[in-house]
């Protein structure tokens, strides 16, 4: 898969609901990984994210199923976040402190942006803005 086929991934927020602790626990250890390393190795993701390797391996897979993360196999083997990993977390981040409730359709897409619907949990319909920072352009 191009960079440019990750970086147009629909952001599907059914799947935030599927999703276990131990997979937050991976995608957030790839993201602090790449603090330091532009792709981190899988010893480190289990380092960071505290789980056996094992289990780490395991999770490594379902978050590629996901596309949340991509892995590459060139210099050597390893692992960095898509957009929708980091919109997961965002999302994440965000249902944490009770700021949404959940995603509704698509509003819009911008030069450097994706615009959704989204409700707080008192019901109230706001917009949420996800900015893309060094997307694709198909001029």
């Amino acid at each position: 898969e191009s960079k440019a086929e990750l970086d147009t991934m629909k952001l599907d927020a059914n799947m935030l609901r599927y999703l276990s602790k131990e997979d937050f626990r991976v995608l957030t250890a790839v993201e602090m990984g790449q603090k330091n390393h532009e792709l981190v190795p899988a010893q480190l993701v289990s380092a960071i994210s505290r789980l056996r390797h094992g289990g780490s391996y395991k999770v490594l897979r379902t978050l590629l199923r996901h596309k949340l993360i991509h892995h590459e196999n060139k210099k050597y083997d390893g692992y960095r976040l898509t957009t929708l990993g980091y919109d997961y977390l965002a999302l994440r981040a965000l249902c944490a402190r009770g700021v949404i409730a959940g995603v509704g359709r698509q509003i819009g897409v911008g030069k450097e942006s994706d615009v959704y619907e989204v409700v707080d949990e008192e019901g109230n319909l706001n917009v949420c803005k996800f900015h893309r920072l060094g997307r694709t352009s198909f001029r």
